[in-house]
């Protein structure tokens, strides 16, 4: 080949791959967003649900541009479509666009909501029948539909239930809207998400009553309407007077409620709750408002009086309860209780007398949770961090023996649902380059079966590099993980704008190994606009144990900062780094830190962008505050330090706060009140609200958010 046709080829290779690389597309604001959730999400398996008491798995899957309801058996290798969208329609006479959310009672019974219809399913070997089974008032909530076939819901403060005769029934009649029945108490901390507990026979009902008639009113304005209008919230601050809640048992057949006898100290925390499987005791932790000590009690179901304290647990900072009791499979007297008494979240076996029969799981790791028990193998289910605190991964342990054995394959983020019977998985991943793998898995290991190995949803993007980053901490020893994302046509020689990312708050984690390997959609399309982008998990941050955590206590912010600033230290190593062009951005108390660095190390970072901020922890609630920094009486140093409006002054850079107007978590006075003080001490700072948002912009609105916010970098960065 002579020079000029190899000049020529070159040529054509070069204008070749440079076609190829313009037909990279870039992010759209609205695929940076809620891509990953939307048309950017990779194939996945649509509802995934164990038929209980079988290795039948049910899915939903598109039949003729509609979807049906198939079913696949993992022991006999059968499939089936039982139920069509239009056979549901027809039989039900309703108008569904998609097949709603089953969820099965048992074998044979299941039901799914339409509006305020609950609908009852009866599976027979002929299919599946359908027949309205209730109507919930247009103000009920807390709908709770038990497999005994009775359901309970709230309407306004009050609890009813339907019977197995479909007859209603008003369970409590408090006239004072401020005494709660049926409902999450403590502010949903502890793990606590529901008010309405049927016993496992469903003769019972055990429920929440909360008083919080002497909490103060909280005002949160609508004003979508004219004029607007005001309703008050109860909002116990820390150090103020919080709620009082109680837990009472509603016998079904004789129409009596007694309440347990949890003690005289009426401000503290009633966690834990659990039914003995016999149905005679109640099992509840009581966590005292110090959150330095629990009791685990059992409590006679019929006459409320306490029967033993069975163990109890300390820590110098606090314990922090966050799971019922399990009890093992045909057991009355065995269960697993979940501690982090050495330090890392395990699983430690006891009998009903409080003796400890042995520590299931050890070592420098958490446990995530329990998935369910293989009953006829003497093991538990869980997944945790036992491989890397950036990975979740599926085990069994032996509550015999306490040996464990890890049940799945494959790197990254391990989501699992378990058959009744503990002998399958189903087995939902993602890890770098691997979008999404979905597997059927037998527990002992004999039997794979992959459902979707998914295709990469970005492959036509124009992405950038993502680098795994590991920093010691500010103690010098701590090793921290975090993310650095580099622009597209990285050219080394040159100087990027930064982006910090931060949350670095209790029981929060940012940084997985998973797909999207950056994290974050928005990231990459920050990247693409030029920048560098770089988020780390600080001390403080969840997944490391307890210590890892607890170094923050009393001093919300000082031990993150300098993780943080360790962050910015090494990125000011990196030659092509412009030091000068830097900005952070977080939400909530990613929101606070954001604020804290802007004031507390105003030379760092030369424009922030700070959302739903906490500014004085007064002003939030009692639970988790009094949790990480004590009352305010007990700890003014803290509280002090901690406080943002008295740093006004310090401001250099510029500072965006955004806060949605109807936010019931960190109230708008927060904000308001940090932008009085910038008034008063003639600081001039930016802010934008979101009207009728609460404590995060959600849905449509989000995209509005973020072009905000990417528009207020590039108007100081660039």
């Amino acid at each position: 080949m002579n020079c000029i046709n190899r000049i020529f080829l070159l040529i054509v290779a070069v204008i070749t791959c440079s076609s190829v690389q313009a037909q990279k597309k870039l992010f759209t604001m609205a695929e940076a967003t809620n891509g990953m959730a939307g048309t950017l999400q990779p194939k996945t398996i649509k509802q995934p649900t164990w038929e209980p008491g079988t290795s039948r798995l049910w899915q939903v899957v598109k039949t003729n541009n509609s979807e049906a309801w198939a079913v696949t058996s993992f022991s006999s290798k059968y499939s089936d479509t039982l139920l069509t969208l239009d056979a549901l329609n027809k039989s039900t006479s309703l108008n569904l666009k998609a097949l709603p959310v089953f969820t099965w009672l048992d074998k044979e019974y299941l039901y799914f909501t339409s509006g305020k219809d609950i609908e009852k399913g009866i599976l027979t070997a002929k299919g599946l029948t359908w027949n309205k089974w209730c109507t919930t008032p247009d103000n009920a909530d807390n709908i709770t539909v038990d497999k005994s076939m009775q359901i309970a819901y709230t309407t306004d403060n009050n609890l009813w239930m339907v019977d197995k005769k479909n007859h209603s029934h008003q369970l409590t009649t408090d006239a004072d809207k401020n005494i709660l029945n049926g409902q999450a108490v403590h502010r949903n901390e502890f793990g606590i998400d529901k008010g309405i507990f049927f016993s496992p026979k469903g003769d019972l009902i055990a429920y929440y009553h909360m008083d919080q008639t002497m909490v103060n009113d909280y005002p949160v304005v609508d004003w979508s309407i004219t004029p607007a209008k005001n309703t008050n919230i109860k909002y116990p601050m820390a150090g103020g007077t919080s709620h009082q809640a109680m837990l009472a048992v509603y016998n079904i057949a004789t129409g009596k409620t007694v309440y347990m006898q949890t003690g005289e100290h009426k401000d503290h925390y009633l966690t834990c709750a659990t039914w003995s499987p016999d149905e005679q005791y109640i099992y509840i932790a009581i966590l005292n408002r110090e959150q330095n000590h629990l009791w685990l009690n059992q409590y006679d179901a019929e006459t409320g009086k306490v029967i033993k304290t069975l163990f109890e647990e300390t820590d110098a900072k606090y314990v922090q309860p966050l799971h019922p009791l399990s009890f093992l499979p045909g057991s009355n007297d065995k269960f697993i209780w979940w501690s982090q008494r050495d330090g890392y979240m395990h699983l430690y076996l006891y009998n009903t007398n409080g003796k400890e029969l042995r520590q299931l799981t050890r070592g420098t790791w958490v446990i995530n949770e329990i998935a369910g028990f293989n009953q006829d193998g003497d093991k538990v289910i869980f997944t945790s961090s036992k491989e890397s605190p950036l990975e979740k991964h599926a085990y069994t342990v032996n509550w015999n023996n306490g040996k464990v054995e890890r049940i799945d394959k494959g790197a990254g983020m391990h989501t699992i649902i378990a058959s009744e019977d503990g002998h399958y998985i189903y087995d939902s991943y993602t890890g770098a380059g691997v979008p999404r793998k979905c597997v059927v898995r037998s527990t002992d290991g004999n039997m794979a079966t992959i459902l979707v190995n998914a295709a990469d949803p970005l492959k036509e993007y124009d992405r950038p590099t993502v680098k795994n980053i590991t920093l010691k901490a500010a103690d010098g020893k701590t090793d921290l993980y975090g993310k650095l994302i580099l622009p597209i046509n990285f050219d080394k020689s040159k100087k990027y704008p930064v982006i910090v990312y931060l949350y670095n708050g209790p029981n929060v984690q940012l940084i997985h190994n998973q797909f999207p390997e950056s994290g974050n959609l928005w990231y990459e399309y920050m990247a693409q606009k030029g920048y560098i982008v770089f988020t780390m998990d600080g001390r403080g941050s969840s997944n490391r144990g307890l210590a890892f955590e607890q170094v923050t206590f009393r001093r919300l912010g000082d031990i993150e900062m300098a993780d943080q600033l360790k962050g910015v230290d090494y990125l000011k190593t990196l030659p092509y780094v412009d030091a000068s062009r830097m900005g952070v951005h977080g939400w909530s108390f990613g929101g606070f830190m954001t604020t804290s660095l802007m004031l507390k190390h105003p030379d760092v970072f030369k424009c922030a962008v700070a959302g739903g901020s906490v500014m004085d922890w007064k002003m939030y609630e009692v639970m988790y505050t009094e949790r990480y920094m004590d009352t305010p009486e007990e700890n003014p140093a803290g509280y002090e330090n901690a406080n943002l409006l008295d740093k006004v002054k310090n401001l250099k850079g510029k500072l965006l706060l955004i806060h949605g107007t109807n936010d019931d978590v960190v109230v708008w006075q927060n904000s308001i009140d940090f932008i009085k003080k910038c008034v008063d001490e003639n600081v001039q700072v930016d802010y934008f609200v979101y009207p009728g948002h609460q404590h995060n912009v959600r849905g449509k609105d989000r995209v509005h958010l973020m072009q905000k916010i990417s528009d207020y970098f590039d108007l100081y960065l660039k």
